[in-house]
């Protein structure tokens, strides 16, 4: 007797009635229709992208959008974000630039008696000497770069 009752189980080996078996003579297509063989390959240009017909729907004044990352940056003198430095921002230079100094990179401001690199990593964002570039992505995908000296 099993846990699952008297029916049913690993022990069943008689034949499921119910299982759907489709009829071996259904096609999915008519064998008599004929085969359109310009539209199946004109279809495999429009594939491959070979075809020089492009349909652009809109305005065609408009700006088209860059294919590559590198094309997405907003220029310095069109910025649009605010030009201060947010907690999240800082606190991620402050952890990188900690990071840095802690593998021994060459530090920018008189150390005076400072061994922890997060409080070198503080004392150098004050003095904006800090050489890392800050990246604010915006919704439509588009980019703005600052620099730790440009941000308050």
């Amino acid at each position: 007797m099993s846990d699952y009752g008297d029916e049913g189980g690993y022990g069943n080996d008689e034949p499921d009635d119910t299982f759907y078996e489709p009829e071996e003579d259904v096609q999915d297509f008519a064998p008599d229709a004929e085969v359109d063989e310009d539209a199946i390959e004109a279809n495999r240009n429009a594939e491959d992208g070979d075809d020089d017909r492009v349909v652009v729907s809109g305005d065609p004044n408009q700006v088209q959008k860059p294919s590559s990352d590198a094309d997405k940056k907003i220029p310095d003198d069109k910025r649009t974000t605010t030009p201060y430095m947010s907690k999240y921002e800082r606190a991620r230079v402050l952890g990188t630039r900690a990071l840095q100094i802690s593998m021994n990179a060459p530090v920018l401001v008189d150390l005076e008696g400072e061994t922890d690199p997060l409080q070198i990593a503080i004392k150098e964002l004050n003095q904006k000497k800090i050489p890392l570039v800050i990246r604010r992505y915006l919704p439509d995908g588009w980019y703005e770069d600052w620099t730790c000296e440009e941000l308050l």
